[in-house]
């Protein structure tokens, strides 16, 4: 998933939001760059200002993020790996403030219900803002000690604020699955000895049971489907599909199976093969004990 050759790698929000800081867990070597909109994020790349985009498809929590996938379809960017950042909310302050001085608390509108024990535990008034960072820079700009963010320890490095309480969430569990897009459709070379995904998106045809008529090939194949999500258009036609299957684009069993798509669907667009995260084979572990 690494190259020497990126530089930079652009994300969604303000200095010291999660995804900048799932930018510099998996990336450390690269330059991140903050942008206002996740539809930005993919303009950096696409006209060469970033080399790679990080952005956040789902929550174990929240669940999907919105919009992501049109974009996706829109982008003209491929996916080139994915990370999985576990997120770890920390209640900041003002450097010198303490826990019973504060009265309101800023932050995302995920992260605030993420939250709930703690907010309710020290009565405080929620408002939600556009990021957690962008919280976190508000309290430091106002200088007032009564007033709290809910944010990354990255954030309060960044703002200069204190972590007045860590690991503030209600579930341990909390995590994002984040995807790396690039200009340049970079399928790593196989290894029999790595686990990889392979994306796409499809529509189907206007036919009975083409759905499970398309999605057949993958069955009869042994193809893992990891993921499955359907879309509508502007007329409520559920017509595509977004997909991640386990394997890699020179498989045979994966290549019989999109043979099979292709002649049920009227369109497939390929996204792009990647290795999978580590986090995939711990939290299967986990489950299996």
């Amino acid at each position: 998933m690494k190259d020497r050759k990126y530089k930079t790698i652009a994300f969604q929000g303000m200095a010291g939001a999660y995804s900048d800081l799932a930018c510099r867990k998996a990336y450390p070597e690269l330059e991140t760059v903050p942008c206002v909109s996740f539809d930005a994020a993919f303009r950096v790349v696409r006209e060469g200002v970033a080399d790679l985009a990080m952005i956040p498809v789902d929550n174990t929590l929240a669940g999907r993020v919105a919009d992501v996938h049109y974009l996706i379809l829109n982008g003209e960017l491929y996916i080139i790996g994915e990370h999985f950042q576990l997120i770890r909310h920390c209640l900041l302050g003002l450097p010198g403030a303490k826990l019973e001085e504060l009265t309101d608390v800023h932050s995302h509108v995920h992260a605030i219900p993420q939250c709930k024990k703690i907010i309710e535990d020290l009565h405080l008034d929620r408002h939600v803002v556009a990021d957690t960072a962008k919280g976190a820079s508000d309290i430091k700009i106002w200088g007032d000690k009564t007033q709290g963010a809910i944010g990354s320890e990255l954030a309060a490095d960044i703002y200069g604020l204190e972590i007045l309480k860590k690991d503030v969430q209600d579930a341990a569990h909390n995590t994002t699955r984040f995807l790396i897009f690039s200009r340049e459709n970079h399928a790593p070379e196989f290894k029999k000895s790595t686990k990889y995904l392979t994306s796409f998106i499809f529509e189907v045809r206007n036919i009975p049971a083409a759905l499970y008529k398309a999605l057949g090939g993958f069955a009869t194949n042994g193809v893992q489907m990891v993921k499955l999500e359907s879309y509508v258009d502007k007329h409520f036609n559920v017509a595509r599909f977004y997909a991640d299957v386990e394997g890699h684009i020179d498989e045979r069993s994966l290549q019989l199976a999109l043979e099979e798509l292709h002649f049920f669907a009227k369109q497939v667009v390929m996204l792009g093969t990647y290795p999978a995260h580590d986090f995939r084979s711990s939290a299967k572990n986990q489950a299996a004990a």
